[in-house]
């Protein structure tokens, strides 16, 4: 039974709904070019409605200072989604260190093209987990949430260096056969459980999540 996180999540009636549902973790995304982002009004009434623990905050390239400030807002949980770098995530995870109050998880994205990209996550020893993702398509200005796959087969053999969640163009139709490939733990989507691009829809995070739950 994989652990299940809904991201790009945009209202916290959906947030509680997915958690209702037997997600594990809720994301939110706070990136500006993305159709997905939330104003932080809105990732705070999220956070609240999920808990700190389940309460997961998506930001590409931020400051240590920057990722403080949106812990504070109620999010156990920062999702590094850009180009930081190992040194990068010292910094944060430092900085994340000295606050008052329980502990950040830190989370580190890469996209996945070839066996050799793999290689690259053995650099994050100070992530708390890695996000396995399709690589963006060529000419994309975003990092994530493009709704595609990577060849699944990439993986059977690779020992992962931390726990670790598989993204990329997962949906309710195939993230069972995603799960036996890969042989993943937990999962991870955002545009295979929507009806429009940042429009979450009930019935395919339900099933989404029966379905990973029972893969």
């Amino acid at each position: 039974m994989a652990s299940v996180k809904i991201c790009g999540v945009m209202d916290p009636e959906m947030a509680a709904y997915a958690i209702e549902c037997g997600a594990d973790w809720v994301g939110v995304v706070l990136v500006g070019i993305s159709p997905r982002c939330v104003h932080p009004e809105i990732r705070r009434e999220i956070a609240r409605a999920v808990g700190r623990d389940r309460a997961v905050a998506l930001a590409v390239n931020r400051s240590p200072e920057e990722l403080a400030e949106i812990a504070a807002d109620g999010f156990g949980t920062m999702q590094l989604h850009g180009h930081e770098t190992p040194r990068e995530i010292a910094a944060i995870r430092a900085r994340l260190d000295r606050e008052d109050g329980d502990p950040v998880a830190l989370w580190k994205a890469r996209g996945v093209g070839a066996r050799k990209d793999l290689d690259a996550f053995g650099s994050y020893w100070l992530a708390d987990r890695l996000l396995v993702d399709a690589k963006p398509p060529e000419g994309s200005t975003r990092t994530g949430g493009h709704g595609v796959t990577f060849d699944w087969s990439l993986l059977q053999g690779w020992t992962a260096p931390k726990p670790w969640l598989l993204a990329g163009g997962l949906t309710p139709d195939n993230v069972a056969a995603a799960i036996s490939v890969t042989g993943a733990r937990s999962v991870d989507v955002s545009s295979g459980v929507e009806s429009a691009p940042g429009v979450k829809d009930r019935a395919l995070i339900r099933d989404f999540i029966q379905a990973a739950k029972q893969g």
